[in-house]
């Protein structure tokens, strides 16, 4: 199991829009067999910096995924929203392996 942990830089101003684009990626995710664990949007502390995890069994299902969203419509209009908006300054991908017990 892999987890995708994803730091962004946001336009403050346009965490609305943010907002928007985060709720386009949580189904597509899903759909291309992840689990996707939330965005989570400035409260308290930085207003600029918004985080999202998502988890797929392996790094390879990841690598499956990020392929085939390069060819899906969807993926492509929710990237395509975020370039017109500019509501996103720059992000940050890791990767972490998750410890239950």
């Amino acid at each position: 199991m892999v987890t995708c942990y994803l730091k962004y830089v946001v336009d403050s101003t346009k965490i609305a829009d943010f907002e928007k684009y985060a709720k386009m990626w949580i189904p597509l995710v899903n759909r291309f067999g992840g689990q996707h664990n939330g965005y989570f949007l400035p409260s308290e502390g930085a207003s600029n910096i918004a985080l999202a995890l998502f988890t797929f069994p392996s790094l390879a299902a990841y690598e499956t995924y990020r392929i085939g969203s390069f060819q899906d419509a969807q993926c492509q209009a929710a990237i395509k929203f975020a370039e017109d908006t500019g509501c996103i300054i720059s992000y940050e991908r890791s990767f972490f392996r998750p410890v239950f017990e």
